[in-house]
């Protein structure tokens, strides 16, 4: 099993890979064994089928029953019509069906399954697929008035992306002739005003009903609702290839040569992956890439799928492997899911794969030069402005050595405003990663006050007057918070004792953030600690510097604490990243003290 992370020099980095990456048809044509795998093994199992230990059927997925019959239905269209067999395949996906009608299937999973009987319909199997009096009971129970609110229309508590869910809901059964099409626009309509909405004037959508919380999936949603017109045979308006061009100019910016992804906020792992694929794939064939960025995006799109199946694809469980080997991620992706996710993961392949070929790129040969062009073509520094008024967020892509840091300024909401994954740091694959549903207590690279009163605060959510400049040869990005937020809430609460003034120095080589506290009046501080879990090893500590042997991060000094120290992470489970293991945590920490006077806490990471 492949458990270790990789640290390459920056020329490493930079190079051509050492092996040709495959065309991305090649790649995702290993997605089918794996289905057919799943598939005999439902039929054999049925619901007592156990992967890695986990039984699928008790995971209390609620998505399940959908995402079995859409990656089972990939399975059989990609059968030739002739394939002995094809009928018998049929009848086990018609059992398989009978099997789990009963079973929860919600939202995401209604899509799911009604997609694929839509797909079966076009290709003239859905009569041998599901048999009439199951074909009746899922007409009843994929609805999407399940989880929205008649007569307003109002999604049951449940965030805003599921508009589209709707809407792609109504359409389809549109499609299947199950309901005529008065739904479907009003759920357009909705879902149009409220990505209006809460996108604002940069045409990214806030996660919340505009409390600033922003992540992959605001970037990715412009790329949703393009796919459900195209799959529902809709034109996509100019608006939305506009707002999904600023989509792809993230997504591109944000593009490494080794087919990582977005590393900011939530269910990342594969997803943050796939979603590049999805928004560079759409994007592609709605002709809002030029020629060139075409070529590369589809050359990014085949390291995507070559890497899903070369790392997050694990030939022993014959399954994928966000959990294993240093793995960690959201209990919304626990292992309990993991049928689940084979076969969510699997379609999102097959169907950007589908995309990239009817843009024409069918069995092309990726160009192999992607790490020089990316270097060539892409900002070295860029700012996207996700909202801007009483709280401002943002983020700032910096492209340096062949690491891609994205310095996400994306915090607000409930739910979600503790975990590292939402803080203001500069993400990297394999230098700086958040912690899924982490918790605040060990605050990712933040300094933490822990009062004489008991109250513990952190500088997550409250931004304002983000801005960027260019200093020598690199930049400059400040923000300030009037007040730092107060954790034990489900959201984050101000708390105007301290203030904040916040810059972090971007340089070939090395990122520094400064912080500048201030107090409204004397406080008693009981405790000011920082923590650093680094994927480098070989750590030795002078003062409060701390040298590292191995890995990308060379160096991490801090000012302004009274000592630091640097131990083992030894496997803990606090300190995973989606992709693995961090190696070593550092520690600084003062205190007591009176904070009377303005108090500045930098540190400094050298990276190679």
């Amino acid at each position: 099993m492949r458990h270790a992370l990789p640290y390459l020099a920056a020329s490493a980095l930079l190079a051509a890979p050492a092996h040709a990456t495959p065309p991305l048809q090649r790649s995702v044509e290993q997605a089918y064994p794996q289905l057919d795998y799943f598939f005999q093994k439902l039929v054999k199992e049925r619901e007592n089928l156990t992967i890695d230990g986990r039984q699928a059927f008790k995971s209390k997925d609620k998505f399940l029953p959908g995402k079995i019959a859409t990656g089972l239905a990939d399975l059989l269209l990609h059968l030739p019509p002739e394939d002995p067999r094809l009928p018998g395949m049929l009848r086990d996906y018609a059992d398989l069906a009978e099997l789990t009608i009963g079973m929860d299937n919600d939202t995401w999973g209604i899509y799911y399954y009604i997609g694929a009987l839509h797909r079966l319909k076009q290709a003239g199997l859905l009569e041998r697929a599901v048999r009439p009096a199951t074909l009746e009971t899922l007409r009843k129970r994929l609805d999407w008035r399940s989880f929205v609110r008649l007569p307003s229309y109002e999604l049951i508590d449940l965030p805003t992306n599921y508009y589209g869910v709707a809407f792609s809901i109504a359409r389809l059964r549109m499609l299947m002739g199950w309901e005529d099409g008065s739904g479907s626009e009003v759920l357009l309509d909705k879902m149009l005003k409220h990505y209006a909405k809460y996108s604002g004037e940069y045409g990214f959508s806030d996660e919340t009903d505009g409390e600033g919380r922003f992540d992959r999936y605001s970037i990715l949603l412009a790329a949703e609702i393009c796919e459900r017109f195209i799959e529902t045979g809709l034109s996509v308006t100019p608006e939305l290839k506009a707002l999904l061009r600023k989509s792809a100019e993230v997504a591109l910016n944000s593009a490494t040569a080794e087919g990582t992804g977005f590393t900011m906020g939530r269910s990342l792992g594969p997803y943050g992956e796939t979603a590049m694929l999805e928004i560079l794939s759409t994007a592609a064939y709605l002709g809002v890439l030029s020629p060139e960025e075409k070529e590369y995006a589809y050359a990014y799109s085949a390291r995507i799928a070559e890497r899903y199946m070369r790392f997050w694809y694990n030939p022993e469980l014959r399954s994928v492997d966000m959990w294993n080997g240093g793995r960690r991620t959201d209990a919304y992706r626990g292992k309990h899911r993991i049928l689940g996710e084979n076969f969510s993961l699997l379609h999102q392949l097959i169907a950007t794969n589908e995309m990239w070929n009817k843009a024409g790129m069918k069995d092309a040969a990726p160009r192999q030069d992607l790490a020089a062009w990316l270097e060539r073509s892409r900002p070295k520094f860029s700012l996207t402005r996700f909202a801007r008024g009483e709280h401002d967020r943002a983020l700032a892509i910096w492209r340096d050595k062949g690491h891609v840091f994205s310095l996400s300024i994306i915090n607000g909401g409930q739910g979600q405003h503790a975990n590292s994954p939402y803080y203001p740091l500069p993400f990297a694959h394999g230098v700086v990663a958040g912690v899924a549903d982490s918790g605040p207590a060990h605050p990712q690279l933040l300094p933490k006050f822990t009062l004489a009163d008991g109250s513990e605060l952190i500088a997550t959510a409250f931004m304002k007057d983000i801005q960027s400049q260019a200093r020598g040869a690199g930049q400059v990005l400040s923000y300030r918070q009037d007040a730092l937020t107060k954790l034990g809430g489900r959201t984050p609460a101000p708390d105007a004792r301290i203030r904040v003034e916040t810059e972090y120095l971007l340089q070939p080589g090395a990122i520094t953030r400064t912080d500048r506290y201030l107090a409204s009046a004397p406080l008693e501080v009981a405790k000011l600690s920082l923590e650093f879990g680094s994927f480098s090893q070989g750590a030795t500590v002078e003062g409060n510097t701390v040298r590292f042997k191995q890995g990308a991060v060379q160096s991490f000094r801090v000012h302004g604490m009274a000592s630091c120290k640097a131990e083992p992470a030894a496997g803990s489970e606090a300190w995973r990243a989606p992709y693995g293991q961090m190696n070593t945590v550092v520690s600084c920490t003062s205190g007591p003290f009176a904070m009377r006077q303005p108090l500045t806490i930098s540190w400094t990471m050298r990276y190679q």
